[in-house]
């Protein structure tokens, strides 16, 4: 999906029950309120902190995994590590 603009990965990401996992801090926010404002959704995105540390991304990932139900990140962008 490397290239694909940020408004085709939501729409992906609506169809597919895809939680989205990525680094785009910058533009992402923006196309997600375009893409809810549109009546649309999301099953939410996570967003790497800056200088997160991997083995901390992927704890909290596979936290999240396991321990969510599908509705927890709805329509949201939450930044992981979480804490």
């Amino acid at each position: 999906m490397a290239g694909t603009p940020d408004p085709e990965i939501l729409l992906w990401c609506e169809a597919n029950s895809f939680l989205l996992v990525t680094n785009n801090r910058r533009s992402m926010p923006v196309h997600l309120a375009e893409h809810l404002g549109q009546g649309r959704h999301v099953p939410g995105i996570l967003t790497l902190r800056r200088r997160a540390v991997m083995s901390a991304v992927i704890e909290d990932l596979l936290l999240i995994a396991e321990a969510s139900r599908p509705d927890d990140f709805q329509d949201q962008i939450f930044y992981v590590p979480l804490a």
